[in-house]
């Protein structure tokens, strides 16, 4: 069945892209939670008219967000902790404790769109996390994990 997105949707698409998907995923699932509509044909004229008309805005919103990659690219952040002698974290590190550390760099970025290499950090060292700016851009920043 093909539907029309509403909202991104993780492992499915991205708002207003055309997917197909099973019948019973969308008619019971998707369309009841206003996570899409049915691609009826006047649904797509109208979804193809709403495309051409916002084309130009993303494309100011894509090139925002590919100047604040280029601004993050060197960017390191470092990150207290409580450790134990051996090195290891009391607890975890998480999105929200970078998306505050960058917050305090000038960068507002949400913790949903922040993806840490491992589920949960427990060790100090350095890592990498990868950001997601805009569907189309994906920035790459360096933390540290440091004992308080």
């Amino acid at each position: 069945m093909e539907i029309i997105l509403l909202q991104d949707i993780s492992k499915l698409g991205h708002k207003d892209d055309l997917v197909n998907v099973k019948p019973g995923y969308a008619r019971n699932y998707l369309i009841p939670g206003g996570f899409a509509v049915a691609a009826t044909p006047s649904a797509k004229k109208m979804h193809a008219e709403n495309q051409r008309q916002r084309a130009h805005k993303e494309e100011k919103i894509r090139a925002a967000a590919q100047d604040m990659a280029e601004k993050m690219t060197d960017l390191k952040i470092i990150i207290g902790a409580k450790t134990s002698s051996s090195g290891k974290i009391f607890g975890s590190v998480n999105t929200i404790q970078i998306a505050e550390a960058l917050k305090e760099k000038g960068f507002e970025i949400d913790r949903k769109n922040i993806t840490l290499p491992d589920d949960q950090i427990k060790e100090i060292g350095n890592y990498k996390a990868t950001i997601k700016l805009h569907r189309e851009v994906n920035v790459e920043i360096d933390f540290e994990i440091k004992a308080e």
